[in-house]
């Protein structure tokens, strides 16, 4: 009979899928682009906002920059896409920007790309959760207060609906992504027949007045103010990359499928994010934030004005003004997309982790296949780093934008600087003219995406560094570092563990003890089970914490008519386990070539408050006995009544047992079947 938490979790999750149905959970591109590209289509909700913000702490003149920038934006868009239509084609095995550096440059710049993903796959979900509830907010103005609380509600809700299973997920987040394609579209289709029309479109901030912090400038300060308005705007491209990591997930062709989506993403990606900026450009929409130093002030009351709707929601309400119905759909399907785009890093966090894990660089867990073959540590793990950021930063994008981009375009540079020499490696040993000129023309398109992504790399962490970037900065060396510790921990346990001979030496002789605390049936079977293994010599031993208790156990020893002989240690202090280390210690130092078995008797329970009542000085022993060389533990069970309700349960899937995929399957001569399969058992 299932338990409480069983049901629920089949309840939440649905019904334990075997290894076998992996292979259904492959995504056709129609399901795919919902599932990979929302991150990057949901950009249009801040990348335009963000633009503007940055330019307004030049004052309300800078807003004339704004195609320009925008323009510049998505040229580096459409080469990053361009880019990575290469990536997926040579490498589909999930590892992405990962597998790219490691394999062309080396473990180290791998580790630079991983630390660095994973900590903009965390800021993914943060700034896509807290700009989903913002542009809620401007819909249903009660959940303004209770943004926090609304953003973690939602992490949850994204982190079950992932943990059901890829597919399942891919399906529910279809619908909703092409719902926000179809909005956006119509928005801009809309929008661009009535400006046709000389319909004279303003946002309900059009006659605002903007005022910053650094107006008037010019020069350097200029050059400076234009280029952070552009590195805001490149959080357009964040999301690009997870199309790499998630290459196993489509249906074959693996390498073709990614890179068609990729380029649907790029189009629909250009179209949207181009025509929002252009329309709230056209209807004269305005952005600020004190914190960013720009101020929005009202002239007809003089009062500056801080609860300013999201950019995106003052365009749909201007297109479809006197349409209530079209501004709902646009701000819901908005919010639901932003949503989603952090199913983008729930699906490339995971999966990253697990090749990280099977590499020895992360915990083995993260390489272990939940019920629903989803990698569930890695989902749970993603969220938890999200749902503290969104706590820490109160749920503001403002906030979090600065830390976000760095990450990602890390990654961009060096995998595309890897991508160059491997490209440079094939040609060497290529001499058919046709590939030959093929890989010429992929190598080109990813010097130039290395050579482009390096440049706003810099604009990045130079613009954004005193804003937050730092803190970035500082996060991807300390998980670089985490993660060469743990490849050290695991090489350094491998090579302890090598067979040598005087490993498999058999002891000289086997010195059991059963450690006594009263005469009853525990300790009885415990002393019979130590008998029938037929130890070198065999004694009993316990503690004299009272006098007097010591003198009856003495007694009814002897009454037992046992050979085994009773040894007393003496405990003036009332401790029990530092008298049996000792004494167990010096059985060792009499006979080091001997293994001394200590035998605890231990009860079954079958509560959990029973744990709390006994066993508790048998684990406190057992600990520390592990830790001795030559000292072997061995726990005799006597299964209390209460225990009784648990027998013929179904046995639970520990991590790493059962759920693990099977071994690859073998030829008739002993070989593995299928070229690149690796094991997940290191």
């Amino acid at each position: 009979m299932p338990t409480v938490p069983d049901f629920a979790k089949r309840l939440l999750l649905g019904r334990a899928l075997s290894s076998a149905s992996q292979h259904e959970q492959l995504l056709r591109k129609r399901i795919a682009l919902p599932i990979f590209a929302s991150d990057a289509l949901s950009s249009v909700a801040y990348a335009p906002q963000e633009i503007m913000l940055a330019l307004a702490a030049g004052g309300l003149v800078m807003y004339h920059y704004t195609p320009w920038i925008a323009a510049a934006v998505v040229v580096i868009l459409l080469t990053v896409v361009a880019s990575y239509r290469q990536n997926v084609r040579a490498y589909q095995s999930g590892g992405g920007d990962f597998e790219v550096a490691t394999t062309n440059l080396g473990s180290n710049w791998g580790l630079l790309v991983a630390s660095a993903l994973l900590v903009d796959y965390v800021m993914t979900v943060a700034v896509s959760v807290s700009s989903g509830v913002e542009n809620l907010g401007a819909l249903l103005k009660f959940l303004q207060p209770h943004e926090v609380l609304v953003a973690i509600v939602i992490v949850v809700l994204l982190t079950i609906g992932n943990l059901r299973g890829l597919k399942e997920a891919g399906v529910a987040f279809a619908v909703p992504t092409y719902l926000f394609m179809f909005a956006i579209v119509t928005m801009l289709m809309w929008g661009a027949v009535r400006l046709a029309f000389g319909v004279d479109l303003n946002a309900e901030t059009a006659h605002f007045q903007v005022t910053g912090n650094e107006s008037n400038v010019g020069g350097f300060a200029l050059i400076f103010l234009l280029l952070r308005a552009f590195s805001s705007g490149c959080a357009a491209l964040t999301g690009v990359e997870s199309i790499s990591n998630g290459v196993p997930a489509f249906r074959k062709p693996k390498g073709e499928n990614a890179a068609k989506t990729l380029l649907a993403l790029g189009g629909v990606a250009t179209v949207m994010f181009g025509g929002v900026t252009a329309l709230a450009y056209a209807t004269h929409a305005k952005f600020a934030d004190p914190a960013q130093g720009s101020h929005l002030i009202n002239p007809s009351t003089g009062r500056e004005v801080t609860d300013a709707d999201p950019v995106i929601a003052q365009v749909a309400h201007t297109v479809f003004s006197g349409f209530t119905p079209g501004f709902a759909l646009v701000t819901v399907m908005t919010a639901l997309i932003l949503f989603l785009a952090a199913n983008t890093a729930f699906n490339g966090f995971p999966v990253l982790g697990s090749v990280l894990a099977q590499n020895r660089y992360l915990p083995r867990q993260l390489h272990t296949r939940g019920d629903r073959l989803a990698f569930s540590n890695g989902i749970i793990l993603l969220a938890a780093a999200a749902g503290v950021l969104i706590y820490a930063y109160d749920a503001s994008v403002t906030k979090l934008i600065p830390l976000y981009t760095v990450g990602v375009f890390v990654s961009f540079t060096v995998s595309q600087i890897g991508m160059v020499r491997h490209w440079n490696r094939l040609l060497r040993d290529e001499r058919d003219p046709a590939q030959r000129r093929r890989m010429v023309v992929s190598r080109s398109i990813n010097a130039f995406g290395a050579t482009l992504t390096g440049i706003v790399l810099l604009v990045v962490l130079i613009t954004k560094f005193a804003l937050g970037a730092y803190i970035v900065v500082i996060a991807m060396p300390v998980l670089f570092a985490m993660m060469r510790g743990i490849r050290r921990h695991y090489d350094r346990v491998a090579a302890e563990l090598v067979p040598s001979g005087e490993d498999v030496a058999l002891p000289a002789r086997n010195h059991a003890i059963v450690l006594v605390s009263k005469i009853h049936k525990p300790t009885l079977r415990a002393l019979a089970y130590a008998q029938v293994t037929r130890p070198s010599t065999l004694e009993a031993v316990t503690v004299a914490v009272d006098a007097e208790e010591s003198r009856r156990l003495q007694e009814e020893w002897d009454a037992l008519d046992t050979s085994v002989p009773l040894k007393i240690l003496d405990s003036p202090f009332r401790e029990v386990t530092r008298p049996v280390l000792e004494y167990v210690k010096s059985v060792r130092r009499r006979s080091p070539r001997d293994v001394v078995t200590v035998f605890i008797p231990e009860y079954v329970v079958g509560h959990w408050w029973e744990t709390l009542l006994h066993n508790q000085s048998a684990l406190r022993l057992k600990g520390r006995l592990l830790f001795q060389p030559g000292v072997m533990v061995t726990s005799v069970a006597w299964q209390l009544h209460s225990s009784d309700r648990l027998k013929g349960r179904a046995e639970r899937a520990a991590p790493g047992a059962s759920r693990r995929p099977p071994r690859p399957p073998r030829d008739r001569d002993g070989t593995v079947s299928g070229a690149g399969i690796v094991s997940d058992r290191d």
